[in-house]
């Protein structure tokens, strides 16, 4: 055999062993999680089907919206902070195969701010200030994340009374940062900026003073395709996929 031929046959059997087979037909992959890491996950979804020949589904927001549907389908969920994984598990028991439980990467917090700053906002200090109307959700992935962040630097009496509006999620959040301009910031993951570009700015938080959630995914206990879920999550850790969220702001 000459050299180029040998060539190709490394190349070949090395694409063989990457683009597993998948049977003709076979159905895609369905994922769910909230909203925060849906980006990302539906870049590397993409990319991961081009790789491997087999669809993944990515569908994300709240809780409430697609629940029921995952209980019937779902292959893979996502959190948005490694809590609501597991406050899922308890809410869910059974659902998800608690070993196959897997941590990708983690993003920081920051301060959204209204464009152009004009409170001239710099710091979580000044999140204390009189005046300054604070959002705050309380869940998806952002539950206790103000007095986290506060605690550090004796700050909760402060910004705690700046609280104008708490909700329980990202999707109600965006509604009323939408609906009420009287609020100044909100104490959210960074990468929230990137997908609010128009109605917000970033103000970040210094390494040492913020607060770092992960980004847990594990197959459920009604998966149809153990084997390709198990290899959309291989393909999460890899460099590639870490690369694709740290464009959506991960780090």
């Amino acid at each position: 055999m000459c050299l180029k031929a040998k060539r190709y046959l490394r190349v070949a059997l090395w694409l063989g062993l990457w683009a597993w087979a998948v049977p003709a037909g076979a159905a895609g992959l369905m994922v769910y999680g909230p909203g925060g890491p849906l980006a990302p996950m539906q870049e590397c979804a993409r990319l991961f089907a081009q790789a491997q020949g087999l669809p993944v589904t990515v569908t994300a927001g709240p809780e409430e919206n697609w629940i029921q549907k995952a209980k019937k389908d779902a292959d893979l969920i996502f959190g948005g902070a490694e809590y609501m994984l597991s406050l899922f598990m308890l809410k869910h028991p059974g659902l998800v195969e608690e070993k196959t439980v897997a941590s990708l990467w983690v993003r920081p917090a920051g301060i959204l701010v209204r464009k152009q700053n004009p409170k001239s906002i710099k710091s979580l200090k000044d999140l204390s200030r009189p005046g300054i109307r604070l959002l705050d959700v309380a869940g998806a992935g952002q539950l206790a994340m103000w007095e986290d962040l506060a605690g550090k630097q004796g700050l909760i009496p402060g910004i705690r009374r700046n609280i104008a509006a708490t909700v329980p999620n990202t999707a109600v959040g965006i509604q009323q940062w939408k609906d009420r301009p009287e609020l100044d910031a909100w104490i959210n993951f960074a990468s929230w900026h990137l997908r609010l570009k128009e109605i917000t700015d970033l103000v970040p938080i210094p390494r040492e003073q913020t607060v770092y959630r992960g980004t847990p995914v594990a197959i459920t206990s009604i998966c149809r395709q153990k084997p390709g879920a198990l290899k959309f999550i291989d393909f999460l850790k890899t460099p590639q996929a870490h690369e694709v969220f740290k464009r959506w702001g991960w780090e």
